[in-house]
């Protein structure tokens, strides 16, 4: 099989039939085999019984785990030789997979960035947001050494020799981005950021406040690895 998507979904009953939709057209327009997998985390919404409709492999957990944990078991489910994780809303549009291709022989990993001088981002997220995401990102670069300008955008695209990775990934909730950058990094995978053109979602998950909660996970990861847990 080619190519697998990933789409972690919590609550997402008005977006992800026009997302998959979406997603599916582009697929069979331009690659010969190709899986979409959604997986549901627990929604309290109508979520699960609109993607049991749609043209998706449908995975489920039994209770609330959290972005990184409906990702992973996602990813650990994919069949496909490159593997893209995205969001739900579709806010870095599945047509944007066209530009990563081209990289596909050089490097393992490529990942959306929506802090390149090139990057298109519209409707841009409220100041308090915009100030703990670049504090964030900082924090991230400094303590973690991920040479890594926007660790969190939910746009992620690797090749299937990458998966054990997520074996290995302990935080199941919005950091595990980083953790997987650092995974990423510390086996000598090849990484990538592109600008993308992305949207923002004023009905995301992620609230202010979850970017202090995020941030305090830096240095679990840290401390992880001094500990030996990603040996």
């Amino acid at each position: 099989m080619e190519l697998s998507i990933v789409i972690p979904a919590y609550n997402e009953e008005k977006v992800i039939v026009a997302t998959v939709d979406k997603v599916y057209h582009f697929l069979k327009n331009n690659f010969k085999s190709f899986e979409i997998i959604v997986v549901d985390d627990k929604s309290t919404d109508k979520t699960l019984a609109i993607i049991e409709k749609l043209p998706v492999k449908v995975l489920r957990n039994l209770k609330n785990h959290g972005k990184g944990y409906t990702v992973a078991k996602g990813v650990k489910a994919a069949q496909g030789e490159w593997i893209l994780f995205m969001d739900a809303d579709n806010s870095t549009d599945i047509t944007e997979i066209v530009n990563f291709l081209k990289n596909i022989y050089s490097y393992q990993m490529i990942i959306a960035s929506r802090a390149l001088p090139e990057s298109n981002v519209e409707l841009g997220q409220n100041f308090i947001k915009v100030f703990f995401g670049k504090a964030g990102a900082w924090l991230i670069r400094t303590i973690l050494q991920i040479k890594v300008r926007d660790t969190q955008c939910g746009y992620k695209f690797f090749n299937h020799s990458l998966k054990f990775l997520f074996e290995k990934l302990t935080i199941e909730r919005w950091g595990f981005d980083f953790e997987l950058l650092f995974l990423a990094k510390k086996y000598n995978f090849k990484i990538k950021e592109m600008p993308v053109k992305w949207v923002n979602n004023f009905d995301s998950k992620v609230k202010w406040y979850s970017y202090l909660k995020t941030l305090m996970q830096v240095f679990k990861v840290r401390i992880n690895n001094l500990l030996g847990k990603y040996n």
